[in-house]
């Protein structure tokens, strides 16, 4: 139970003791209106007493908002209050309702963590298997399914400790290298579609070519990693009735 939900229910005249301070004019008739209207819908007692509760408060403050700063219609309000309950975010000055702005950019990781000069560290194989919690011989199975490669020198860098960690993580859920392997794959498609668009860009002569080239590989990088934990993230949620 929330702090909100806590709280005790009020009385109309409580009600309007709270929204007073901020909006003077209001009314225990204006209140009821509102509610014949549809805006809010206080509980009722047995007796047939209103009792509002703190989220009855805080939508009857939205409404008088609207009306006393933007002069809006009860339609349009009604809309709104639709839009909010429905988890949008109301347009003030027309349009569609929107998605919160935070789902658009939920899941999705920072251009700048898919350049090439990410941290720089050069790891032995022992010194892998340490940092990242796999075994020898786990190690030996991902590298034979193309998860993890050493470096020119036989030296292991920063994206092998991350998938190493990862792959180590997994395997106390039960799940086997063997099953890994079509990461890999999705991940190279995905690697060869990011090349195909860049590479008319790359082909161009001059620095500034190269730079919007390594722009674009960053940004579409970040996209396909947004675009991979929203479908899994849909994908668990399909079955799950309060999604």
């Amino acid at each position: 139970m929330t702090a909100a939900e806590a709280r005790p229910l009020l009385g109309i005249g409580e009600v309007l003791q709270q929204l007073r301070g901020e909006f003077p004019d209001v009314t225990i008739s204006k209140i009821r209106f509102l509610e014949s209207e549809g805006l809010v819908r206080p509980a009722r007692t047995a007796s047939g007493y209103r009792k509002f509760s703190p989220g009855d408060v805080d939508r009857l403050r939205y409404v008088l908002t609207l009306q006393r700063d933007h002069y809006l219609p009860l339609k349009v309000i009604r809309d709104n209050l639709d839009a909010v309950d429905r988890g949008l975010e109301p347009p003030l000055g027309g349009g569609e309702a929107r998605a919160p702005s935070s789902l658009v950019t939920d899941g999705a990781p920072r251009t700048e963590e898919f350049r090439p000069t990410r941290t720089r560290v050069r790891l032995t194989r022992a010194e892998l298997v340490a940092s990242s919690g796999l075994d020898e011989h786990t190690l030996g199975q991902v590298e034979s399914y193309g998860l993890i490669a050493p470096h020119a020198g036989g030296y292991y860098d920063a994206d092998a400790v991350t998938v190493a960690t990862a792959v180590a993580r997994m395997t106390g859920f039960g799940i086997e290298p063997r099953h890994l392997r079509a990461f890999k794959v999705a991940a190279d498609r995905e690697v060869g579609l990011v090349e195909q668009v860049v590479s008319p860009i790359a082909r161009q002569r001059g620095p500034e070519a190269r730079v919007r080239a390594e722009e674009a590989v960053r940004e579409l990088a970040a996209l396909s990693v947004q675009l991979h934990t929203a479908l899994v993230r849909a994908g668990l949620n399909r079955d799950d009735p309060s999604s």
